[in-house]
């Protein structure tokens, strides 16, 4: 068998990748894991060094990644230069960060010597999407490795190029050959690899059930995980914002990647009073933004593939069935590849798959709130919890909604949610748990060691 990576664009393969034996991953995990002791030991400046490398490869190879990148998931090229510049920011922010992070932490008992360290705990398998295929993976293996864990990646089917060039980069910054490795192995395979005892530890970008699949099997083997799942993220637009920064930043929150993100603005719900004119506005921008070959200047590429084309549409006729207005968009193109047009629903209420479900595509619903607090009601009303964002003029109560009243891992006032190394980043609900970048991500899987020491 072999996992096939299908260009979205043209509809033809680019290449097929063999599957591993078992026989093989286990040889893999057994060398990795000899590779990670030997790491974990080795000082923390020379990890550091290997990652300054590593983000000056990304940047000197920017373009060439970016194209396997498009070519894989459709992508449109210049977001994807921007993926990969993104991960060299997130290795910077760590190379600067990261001695501060391990420094041990001294802890006051009467007298006795007593201090908190942290320890790497192993190899951490990493399973990883397709839809940012360089940054989901740098964001779990460069705080690992930093700490001297080992990671393997588990990545999607269809972006094998983007994972073995992952692997080939990790390489040339002079890490050693088996800290980072790549397996082409299918899904079904997961479950036996996190059973094999050199995994310490599971970390998984996905759906929230492959989420619940994840953490059922490593639950069994008492390996900790760390879950970042779907999203149905709500963008409140209330009577007093500013309706062209909301407009713009629903629009930039919700087209990125072709609407493939899990914290896209997937539900925008907007107050009584602004609803028609936000509602007319937005329709107009929306209009100009272009569909096309992501090797273009595009706003928007196909979506990865027609099977993902056609389970986005099928949830966007069910919601017009079920009472939703289509302003644009809402059909399938002709025209060759997995391309589905910047969609606009309005009339958007519960009980409709564009307001219950996810929807992982470029389609905007519009929500009327009867008044501020009803649209926080609607807000909440989600299985999930990854971002949200409110849009207002005041903004001490901006503030005081985000933190107190917004059920979400991250909330954003007047702006559209992002990742960003500085920050943690994870849900609660159905959207997961733990937290990656940041200080958090590091501090995931270590071994927060106690030491005390009796002065004879």
């Amino acid at each position: 068998m072999a996992l096939l990576s299908i260009n979205p664009t043209t509809g033809k393969e680019i290449k097929a990748y063999p599957e591993y034996s078992q026989n093989l991953v286990k040889k893999i995990l057994d060398s990795s894991s000899i590779t990670q002791m030997k790491w974990s030991t080795t000082d923390l400046k020379f990890r550091l060094d290997c990652l300054k490398r590593i983000s000056e490869i990304l940047m000197d190879k920017k373009r060439e990644y970016a194209l396997i990148i498009s070519e894989e998931m459709g992508k449109p090229l210049k977001q994807a230069e921007g993926e990969v510049g993104k991960c060299a920011w997130l290795c910077e922010y760590y190379f600067e960060n990261s001695k501060e992070y391990l420094l041990d932490k001294n802890i006051d008992i009467s007298g006795q010597k007593s201090f908190v360290t942290f320890q790497p705990i192993g190899l951490v398998l990493g399973v990883m999407p397709w839809n940012f295929p360089f940054w989901q993976v740098f964001r779990f293996a460069i705080p690992n490795v930093t700490v001297g864990n080992g990671a393997i990646l588990k990545h999607a089917s269809n972006v094998q190029g983007s994972a073995f060039a992952i692997e080939a980069c990790f390489n040339d910054a002079g890490f050693p050959k088996n800290i980072f490795r790549n397996i082409t192995v299918n899904s079904k395979a997961v479950a036996d690899i996190i059973d094999n005892s050199k995994i310490s530890a599971v970390t998984i970008t996905g759906s929230t059930p492959a989420g619940r699949s994840v953490a059922a099997t490593a639950g069994r083997a008492l390996k900790k995980t760390v879950l970042e799942l779907g999203g149905s993220d709500p963008y409140i637009i209330l009577d007093d914002a500013d309706i062209n920064i909301a407009i713009s930043s629903c629009i930039n929150g919700r087209i990125l990647n072709t609407g493939q993100s899990c914290i896209a603005a997937k539900r925008i719900i907007v107050t009584q009073s602004i609803h028609d004119n936000f509602l007319k506005n937005i329709e107009q921008k929306l209009s100009e933004k272009i569909m096309g070959d992501p090797m273009d200047d595009v706003d928007i590429g196909p979506m990865v593939s027609i099977q993902a084309r056609n389970e986005v549409h099928d949830q966007v006729l069910s919601s017009i069935n079920d009472g939703a207005i289509l302003h644009l968009g809402g059909f399938i193109p002709k025209s060759r590849g997995a391309f589905y047009p910047i969609t606009l629903l309005s009339n958007v209420t519960p009980g409709m798959v564009a307001f219950d479900e996810e929807i992982f595509g470029p389609v905007f619903t519009i929500i009327r709130a009867q008044d501020e607090e009803n649209a926080i009601v609607l807000g909440n009303l989600t299985p999930f919890g990854l971002g949200a964002a409110i849009f207002t003029k005041d903004i001490e109560k901006g503030e005081e909604i985000a933190k107190f009243r917004l059920n979400a891992g991250a909330c954003f006032v007047n702006d559209f949610v992002k990742s960003d190394p500085r920050l943690p980043f994870g849900g609660i609900k159905d959207s997961g748990y733990g937290r990656e970048l940041a200080i958090n991500g590091m501090m995931e899987f270590v071994n927060v060691k106690t030491v005390v020491v009796k002065d004879s």
